[in-house]
């Protein structure tokens, strides 16, 4: 047998030390995840930030595009075209904002509740194929992991 020709297609690659680092671990299972919720929504035509940005909306009408795009982790560059989008659709609106006349809030419109409804719906579908892997334990942990890693605030040496 050669030693150079590459391994079967269904050959058991060793990924070596990659499972051990959290960073693979995360882009493995967030693939996993984004996967399924891709199939989940593909429908429906909505990304995975624009469902975010309508969730957003639900739970706080009338924000300007920079706080949502702030919260949400996307660059302003990226969120106009994907707000425009959500705009275009029917899903969402801009609106001025009463006192200043440059400003716009941005708004869930009609439209947008109903398939937001049908599509909280679905997520919760998505959830719970992640949730039946894990159990309600393993999620509440796993949840309260990862806000670890994303806080700030958190200084290891006081844990």
């Amino acid at each position: 047998m050669d030693n150079d020709a590459p391994p079967a297609l269904d050959a058991v690659v060793d990924l070596g030390p990659l499972p051990g680092l959290t960073g693979y671990a995360l882009r493995r299972a967030q693939i996993a995840v984004f996967h399924d919720f891709h199939r989940t929504m593909e429908a429906e035509g909505i990304r995975t930030a624009q469902f975010s940005v309508l969730e957003v909306l639900k739970a706080n009408p009338g924000l300007r595009q920079t706080q949502v795009s702030f919260a949400l982790g996307i660059k302003t560059t990226n969120f106009v075209p994907l707000f425009d989008e959500l705009e275009r659709r029917g899903l969402a609106e801009r609106r001025p904002i009463p006192g200043d006349r440059r400003a716009k809030g941005l708004f869930l419109t009609e439209a947008g509740r109903a398939t937001l409804e049908r599509l909280e719906k679905l997520v919760a579908e998505h959830e719970a194929r992640f949730v039946a892997r894990i159990g309600a334990a393993g999620k509440a942990q796993l949840l309260g992991l990862l806000h670890r890693l994303t806080d700030r605030t958190f200084d290891p040496d006081r844990s």
